[in-house]
């Protein structure tokens, strides 16, 4: 066996147990995509609920609670950037990565705020590292499978900063980046500002033009509040607050998972056209060499038969 021959099929190998590896991994993304949805749909109940509670808690207070204030001279921005822990995603860190940065020439050009930093997963973390950027906080290893417990420590973190004064290092605004999960063909960076809060209520209001149908809608009912309204909102708001953060972190890791099942089918796609390549060469090859040794045997009888 010729040396080019035995190194088309080291590298045929070589190929083959890439493709092993990408494939397992596309296969395991495609089962976590349907744990992450599921994670989601139990969710919706919880977050309908809470939404309403709050709606109607902000309808009946003061309208002066912290969360639902915006400072209008605030010169400070938190922004929280969900990426990955892991690569092989495509680029699905660098489309999160390519949005804070547009987040932040645009608070910082063209309102005027100085953006604070709050990163999760290792991508982000090594891409601000790399850079000398600082970073108020990171969280790693929570991206692959987020809990509610994560959540909670994330949106702590954002409303101390928050509810502290701008002379303190306080902020007057959070924003979050992460990736909504379409389908498992399109992901779709999202910006939100998460605090301060806006809060619609959701009215029926009577009208000369209403149907006949539309006379039978139930209003809303009217609801008694203890201790207060504004005591609820400083119980909900929080907890809003956490659901916001852990339907990032939710909507992000199915997204994740699905650029990761993409390219991984893309590269086991590409593995197996490089094999078919590859295979072609090598059997160019051994033709090669069989048509070598067979000259050389016809050479050698033609060379005997001249001598006798």
């Amino acid at each position: 066996m010729g040396a080019q021959l035995r190194v088309f099929r080291r590298r045929i190998r070589s190929v083959n147990a890439t493709k092993k590896i990408t494939r397992a991994m596309e296969l395991i993304a495609s089962s976590r995509i349907i744990k992450a949805q599921n994670q989601v749909a139990a969710a919706t109940p919880y977050a309908t609920a809470l939404y309403k509670a709050v709606s109607l808690a902000a309808s009946n207070a003061r309208g002066n609670h912290p969360l639902l204030l915006n400072k209008k001279d605030g010169k400070r921005a938190a922004v929280l950037l969900i990426t990955a822990d892991r690569g092989l995603a495509g680029a699905y860190s660098a489309n999160i990565l390519r949005e804070g940065e547009r987040l932040t020439e645009l608070l910082r050009d063209e309102q005027g705020k100085e953006v604070i930093p709050f990163i999760v997963g290792r991508k982000g973390l090594g891409y601000y590292k790399f850079r000398n950027r600082e970073v108020a906080a990171s969280w790693t290893g929570i991206t692959d499978r987020p809990t509610y417990d994560d959540a909670r420590i994330i949106a702590k973190a954002l409303l101390e900063i928050f509810l502290k004064e701008e002379a303190q290092g306080g902020v007057d605004e959070i924003q979050i980046i992460y990736t909504r999960f379409v389908n498992r063909i399109s992901q779709v960076p999202v910006v939100q500002r998460i605090v301060p809060l806006e809060v619609v209520e959701e009215l029926v209001q009577s009208s000369s033009k209403m149907t006949e149908v539309d006379t039978h809608k139930p209003t809303l009912p009217l609801y008694d509040f203890e201790p207060s309204p504004d005591a609820v909102l400083d119980e909900l708001l929080p907890k809003y607050i956490e659901y916001l953060v852990y339907a990032g972190l939710l909507q992000a890791a199915a997204s994740e998972h699905a650029a990761r099942q993409r390219a991984m089918k893309s590269a086991t796609e590409n593995a197996e056209d490089l094999i078919k390549s590859l295979t072609r060469r090598a059997n160019q090859a051994r033709q090669a060499e069989i048509t070598q040794e067979i000259s050389e045997i016809v050479g050698g009888a033609d060379s005997l038969k001249s001598a006798n």
